[in-house]
């Protein structure tokens, strides 16, 4: 369980390039590197597997209890080293407790005994960073730390000065990244485009590891890694919600969380992947159709036309149940209204209406108890989750699938729905509570 965690003071400071870059450098010095995910994001670890070679997984004690965080630091099993992201910056999560903690990066370095490595944009200062660094590293005394990786480093003269101010606060510097204007990953609204549309992955994340091999101290890296907890008998993945699961996974919808499906893989879950954008049906044989968050509004004219795809859903939901996240969940139902207003007509096996005409921001940790049944759920169940997207509810006339509340525990709007054996919900899934049913 010998890990660092990569964080930085917010986003944009360049901790994912940092990430990437080490993930490769690291595997390609031999090493067999576990990759995870502070926090609820659902784009970075594709990142992180085409740099890693290894699944990458979530890690969130909002969610998470301390049985489920177990069982994914497990994935471990076998790797010579954890290189964990942080998500915004290292102390951010929410204001009122959830399973485990508040859900911010620092509570995933203090659980697993990782010291972090924070990455600091020193553009524009010099010695100050260093009380950056050292509030940092003062604020929660009990978590591991191991130094900073000052980023955007203009001149020698910068580096020198910037090294004075970490020197006097005896924070050990392990890396400088001159100032690069080519090496940003693209992005779109939900932060970075998908791995699978980058243009050339591979060789972006060969350019972050050379860069990081000439401008970071791996050597270091690797002796600063340390670790808490042992890996020891592994607990079980969440249980799948049927044997045979038809999931869409395409360019519009492929935003699942990592450990639901190793965990329905490894319960024996038969995944059936299929792909609406091509104007495929899920297969007939499937016991459960799940449709996962995405970017449908990017390519809602070409779902539009999609007969097929639309036909063989209506005909599975006649006879079997079907399900839908976020983007899924839009998908299912009546139309969808796109940034220019216009109106694609979806499956309509819900009556959800929404619109990107006027976007309205959603972001942040749902908690929701079931009014009725969903696949693999009960009535009464209380599941853990999160909700990102910019669409605007226009109608919302069917049977609220749940009670919902942010991580305050204020009810939110979007309850979800249900129709016959059609469900669907804006937040993402990440656990249900096993002692709430």
């Amino acid at each position: 369980m010998r890990g660092l965690l990569i964080s930085a003071p917010s986003s944009g400071t360049g901790k994912t390039t940092v990430m990437l870059g080490l993930l490769r450098a690291l595997a390609e010095d031999g090493l067999k590197v576990q990759p995870f995910k502070s926090g609820p994001d659902y784009i970075d670890p594709a990142f992180h597997r085409a740099a890693s070679g290894r699944a990458s997984f979530n890690l969130d004690t909002w969610a998470m209890d301390e049985k489920l965080l177990s069982a994914i630091s497990a994935e471990a099993d076998g790797a010579d080293i954890c290189v964990a992201e942080g998500s915004m910056g290292l102390f951010d999560g929410v204001a009122t407790r959830g399973r485990t903690g508040f859900g911010s990066s620092a509570e995933t370095a203090r659980r697993f005994g990782w010291p972090v490595v924070l990455v600091l944009d020193v553009g524009g200062q010099a010695q100050s960073a260093a009380a950056t660094a050292l509030g940092f590293r003062s604020y929660m005394p009990d978590l591991p730390f191991a130094g900073v990786i000052l980023n955007r480093v203009a001149s020698a003269r910068h580096e020198r000065l910037t090294r004075l101010g970490m020197d006097r606060a005896g924070l050990p510097v392990l890396g400088v990244l001159p100032r690069r204007g080519d090496l940003t990953l693209p992005e779109r609204h939900l932060g970075l485009i998908q791995a699978v549309e980058h243009p050339d992955l591979e060789a972006a994340i060969a350019g972050y590891a050379e860069f990081l091999r000439d401008h970071v101290d791996l050597e270091a890296l690797k002796a600063a890694a340390r670790g808490g907890e042992p890996i020891g008998a592994r607990p079980p993945l969440p249980r799948p919600p049927a044997q045979r699961i038809a999931l869409a996974q395409d360019a519009a919808f492929s935003f699942t969380y990592p450990h639901l499906i190793e965990g329905w893989r490894r319960a024996g879950a038969e995944i059936m992947p299929f792909s609406p954008l091509a104007d495929e049906p899920p297969d007939t044989q499937a016991d459960l159709v799940w449709l996962p968050g995405g970017y449908p509004e990017l390519h809602a004219g070409r779902l539009a036309a999609a007969e097929r795809f639309k036909a063989g859903l209506r005909q599975h939901a006649e006879r079997g149940p079907v399900h839908g996240e976020c983007g899924g969940y839009m998908a299912l139902g009546e139309a969808l209204i796109d940034k220019s207003g216009v109106r694609h007509q979806m499956v309509g096996l819900l009556g959800l209406v929404t619109s990107y005409e006027k976007r309205k921001f959603h972001l942040g940790y749902r908690r929701a108890v079931l009014s009725a049944s969903m696949p693999g759920q009960a009535a009464g169940q209380a599941l853990r989750g999160h909700e990102f997207h910019y669409s605007t509810i226009l109608s919302q006339p069917d049977a609220p699938l749940a009670e919902v509340f942010d991580a305050d525990g204020a009810p939110v709007p979007e309850t979800g729905s249900k129709r016959g054996a059609v469900t669907g919900t804006f937040f993402h899934l990440i656990a249900a509570e096993e002692d709430s049913a």
